[in-house]
Formats: structure tokens, C-alpha cells, sequence
């Protein structure tokens, strides 16, 4: 039953896509003379709500290409969908800025997504001697009055790791993990302190501090 609900709610989502809203966009553009592009940039403020409406809009338009073009075809990219909505820029001058700002946004956008997800996919190596030198700098970081004695050391858990190897606490978020660990440390270290002597509190022991650098990278919003 769940499943015919589902093929019958896809069927009428795509009647209204294919039908039904888009003769209801051709009524709106025949009333007041701007396509959906010109009436999201005339009616929404610079912004992320703008860039929003506008990125949903190149998908819904089949021009999904368009948001992974590279930053310097932006604005050629914008000319040749103003010319496909027959747009004239001499008489819309604004709206080709504010189309480029925005797709500008949202190219940046998924490559700083696209970079995040490689580190995240790239799993902590000890035989890289990179990935070594950023968790030698984190445990100085946290612990800069005590040495480490060794490599595998049950001193790891000092600093909220679960184990006396700490790579395998990087399994779930890779080396996005530490990169999120390494900068707090670096750049807040008075919370990330505090954040750590919480966790090693009787009540609170069940949260490890390495915890909190694997959920850092949860939160996506995809286009």
C-alpha cells in the first residue's frame, strides 16, 4: 500500500513539474512580462535567499550544468542562459550582475563541498608523515606540559580518544576529523580546553572530546 501511495504521489509531482507549473509559469511571465530568474532577482534582496531561489532554479530548469561551471565561465555562463530565456541584457543591466553573484555563490559553494568530502573520504594514515605531524601538533595543542612517551600510548585519552591508536577514532569523518580537531585546538583553545576537561569529568565521560571533531562534519545542505 505504502509503495503505490509513493507511485501514485511521484505521478502527480511529475504531472504538476511537467503540466501543470509550467503552464502556470506561462501565465505569470505573460502577466507581468519577467520570467521566474528576473522575478526571484526584482523581488528578493542580495542574499542567501536569492542565491537560494535561484540555484532550485537552474535544477528545476534542466540547467544543473550551469552550477558546476568553472568561476571564470560564470559569466559566460549567465549570457548564454539570459539569451535561452530571451532576456535582453541592454534593458535587464542589473540582472546579469546579480545572476553572476549568485552563481559565483553557488560554485564556490560546491567546491568548498567537494574538497570537505575528499578530506573526509581520506583516511588518517600513521605511515604519512603529514597525518603524524598534525596529531603530534594536536596533542602539544592540548597537552604542551606533557610529553607524549610513545606512538600507541593509553596518554590519548587524556585528550578524549577512546583507544591508545588514535587513528581509529578518524574512521567515521577521516581526516576532516583531525583538520577540525587541529584548527579548534589551534584557534579556540580556551573552549577547546574547557570542552575537553567537561569531557573527562565523571558525568560527562561518555562524550569523548575526539567526538565532537567527527560530528563537525555532519551538516551538508546540497543543492
Amino acid at each position: 500500500m505504502k509503495h503505490f501511495l509513493r507511485v501514485v504521489t511521484q505521478f502527480f509531482v511529475f504531472l504538476y513539474c511537467k503540466c501543470l507549473w509550467r503552464g502556470l509559469k506561462f501565465v505569470v511571465r505573460k502577466f507581468t512580462g519577467r520570467c521566474e530568474l528576473q522575478r526571484i532577482c526584482y523581488n528578493n534582496k542580495h542574499g542567501a535567499r536569492r542565491t537560494l531561489k535561484i540555484g532550485m532554479t537552474f535544477i528545476l530548469f534542466l540547467l544543473q550544468s550551469a552550477l558546476s561551471v568553472h568561476p571564470d565561465k560564470v559569466e559566460k555562463t549567465i549570457d548564454d542562459i539570459m539569451a535561452l530565456k530571451k532576456i535582453n541584457p541592454d534593458t535587464n543591466p542589473q540582472l546579469g550582475i546579480s545572476l553572476q553573484a549568485s552563481l559565483l555563490q553557488i560554485v564556490g559553494y560546491r567546491s568548498l563541498v567537494a574538497e570537505v568530502e575528499k578530506l573526509r573520504r581520506e583516511p588518517y594514515d600513521c605511515e604519512n608523515p603529514e597525518h603524524e605531524e598534525m596529531l603530534m601538533k594536536l596533542w602539544k595543542e592540548l597537552r604542551p606540559d606533557t610529553p607524549l612517551t610513545g606512538r600507541i600510548s593509553k596518554q590519548w585519552c587524556e585528550i578524549g580518544f577512546q583507544g591508545s591508536d588514535p587513528k581509529t577514532d578518524f574512521r567515521g569523518m577521516g581526516l576532516l576529523g583531525l583538520h577540525n580537531l587541529l584548527y579548534f585546538a589551534e584557534h579556540d583553545k580556551a573552549t577547546a580546553l574547557q570542552m575537553l576537561h567537561d569531557s573527562l569529568q565523571p558525568k560527562h565521560k561518555y562524550v569523548h572530546f575526539a567526538f565532537h571533531g567527527d560530528m563537525k562534519g555532519i551538516h551538508q545542505v546540497d543543492w
